[in-house]
């Protein structure tokens, strides 16, 4: 007998995996939570050279403000942290500015021993403290006396490096943080805590079983009552947390300093609020994110983060406007800026989706800076993480119905007006589609002149005025537009968002390259295929006698 010659087993293509798929049916856990915040702790009464006069010579009865008090309250300072850190048994870690070259080289780093030991303990308070030179804005005096043998100071703040104390605590509510005190005159401050934490905390407490993942939540067994945790956490908790600790380490303002109105108070410097989304199949959440990062590497684009922050993005608001993607060994991280913010997307330990929103200055979303106006600025940055993944959404889930396409691409008659067709491939209709596309923003919306210049500039020739007018008015009555009532202002429908980026991403991601793909540098077998393809096309045309005329 002959060898039998058996068939290769036939490989199914891979799956295409789309977000909305995954959102819609594999997140097993989706949770929004204040991440980590970074605050100022700063004395609203010693901001300027006047007030440190007042401060001394006003509060304190010293005669002559001068240079040497300032310096014999450090020195105090600095021997009572010593003293502090001897009666409690607390080491002083002297280290020097961070290898950013090493992973593992952050002050956290350091400390994580002994934050890790006072867990095991179950005990709570400052764990070590940490002494480093860094840079801060602190008051200078010089003598601007005019006559001999007399002294006069006037004070001038400057940025100097000079000495600083981390105080690192392991507190019931919040877990690990600390409260950094510089040692020079005003001594500024600062604060790091962390929300979930806080929430996990808060969760044990009131018996919601969950399970952890690194700074955020794996699982919950009651999702909801989990969320309400979450948002109940406001600037009373942050507050809570400057407040006792303050009160129990070293200070270089007193008692009477504080009964005299100079103490600290907070604003917020840096805020990470985070949106969580963990699928119930770890292996779905490479290809997810993978996908996810190929269709969106165009977010970081001035116009898309004017839509994701909901703020105008002029000619002079500063920052890189681009998508970044960082890789970490496996891991990969896709992020833009604008302004002094920005978001970033990453898998979390391999199973989780987080999109953060950092704000690093609360004026860039429109925000105070004082901690009451936390839930203002937490509100603002879970839009700009709902609203990203709102468009990352529309880009995958832009497929029209035929009845959607067949109404489009004839004339229209609507509140007795009859409009032009939108035909796919018509320059000018596929130029007006791919403007709409990096306008999808039904939050800022669109004006006849700001869309214009997109449109021309797709057209890549003169586009006037009144061509613009008759196409909002052809879009309008086609129901892809609506105009906001007593405004100029237009937005896209639900229909027009997914008509703008079908029309855009079947012209440029599927058309060109396939149009593009019988000719080098496109595969081999790829080539082949379509000259197999173009035969049969061939054989079909000439068995129904519609070939070309013999000439």
């Amino acid at each position: 007998m002959g060898k039998h010659r058996s068939e290769a087993p036939a490989v199914a293509a891979p799956a295409v995996t789309s977000i909305n798929d995954v959102l819609e049916g594999h997140v097993a856990l989706e949770v929004e939570c204040v991440d980590r915040l970074y605050l100022n702790a700063y004395v609203p009464n010693l901001q300027v050279g006047g007030q440190v006069v007042r401060f001394f010579a006003g509060h304190r009865g010293d005669p002559i403000p001068s240079p040497a008090l300032m310096e014999r309250n450090g020195n105090r300072f600095r021997r009572e942290v010593k003293e502090y850190a001897e009666r409690h048994g607390i080491p002083i870690l002297a280290l020097n500015k961070p290898d950013r070259t090493r992973w593992d080289d952050r002050k956290l780093d350091h400390v994580r021993p002994y934050l890790e030991a006072a867990e095991r303990a179950g005990r709570f308070g400052v764990v070590a403290i940490v002494s480093a030179q860094e840079l801060q804005w602190v008051f200078s005096a010089r003598d601007v006396a005019t006559q001999p043998g007399a002294v006069c100071y006037a004070f001038d703040k400057s940025e100097r490096r000079v000495g600083t104390y981390y105080f690192y605590v392991r507190d019931p509510e919040f877990g690990p943080g600390f409260i950094k005190i510089c040692t020079y005159f005003p001594y500024p401050a600062k604060v790091w805590c962390n929300g979930h934490e806080w929430a996990k905390v808060q969760a044990r407490k009131e018996g919601v079983e969950f399970g952890a993942l690194a700074n955020g939540f794996a699982s919950c067994d009651d999702p909801e009552r989990l969320q309400a945790i979450c948002d109940r956490f406001g600037p009373a908790d942050v507050q809570g947390f400057f407040d006792r600790w303050i009160e129990r380490i070293p200070t270089p303002l007193t008692p009477a300093d504080r009964a005299g109105g100079y103490w600290w108070e907070l604003s917020m410097r840096q805020v990470e609020v985070s949106r969580t989304l963990v699928f119930d199949d770890p292996r779905r959440a490479r290809r997810f994110f993978e996908a996810l990062v190929a269709d969106n590497v165009g977010i970081g684009r001035p116009e898309a983060v004017s839509v994701v922050f909901g703020r105008r993005v002029q000619a002079n608001t500063p920052g890189i406007f681009r998508t970044r993607l960082f890789g970490r060994g496996t891991e990969v991280s896709m992020d833009f800026r604008y302004k002094h913010s920005r978001v970033k997307q990453y898998l979390k330990e391999g199973r989780a989706l987080r999109i953060e929103t950092v704000i690093n200055k609360p004026s860039d979303i429109g925000v105070r800076a004082r901690l009451e106006h936390l839930p203002e600025l937490v509100g603002k940055a879970r839009g700009v993480n709902r609203r990203l993944l709102m468009i990352e959404r529309a880009g995958q889930g832009c497929a029209i119905g035929s009845a959607l396409f067949e109404r489009i691409h004839q004339p229209y008659v609507r509140e007795g007006q009859r409009t032009g067709a939108l035909r796919f491939g018509d320059q000018r209709a596929m130029a007006l589609a791919g403007a709409l596309c990096l306008m999808v923003h039904a939050v800022t919306g669109f004006t006849n002149a700001s869309l214009r210049g997109l449109v021309a500039g797709l057209l890549g020739r003169d586009y006037g005025a009144s061509q613009m007018t008759y196409d909002l008015r052809r879009l309008r009555l086609h129901g892809l537009i609506e105009r906001i009532p007593h405004t100029k202002t237009y937005t896209l429908t639900p229909e027009g968002i997914r008509v703008a980026v079908f029309y855009t991403k079947l012209d440029r991601r599927l058309l060109h390259p396939l149009l593009a793909a019988d000719r080098p540098p496109a595969p081999l077998d790829v080539r082949r295929a379509l000259i197999t393809l173009d035969r049969a096309v061939n054989d079909y045309v000439a068995a129904a006698r519609m070939g070309s005329a013999a000439a």
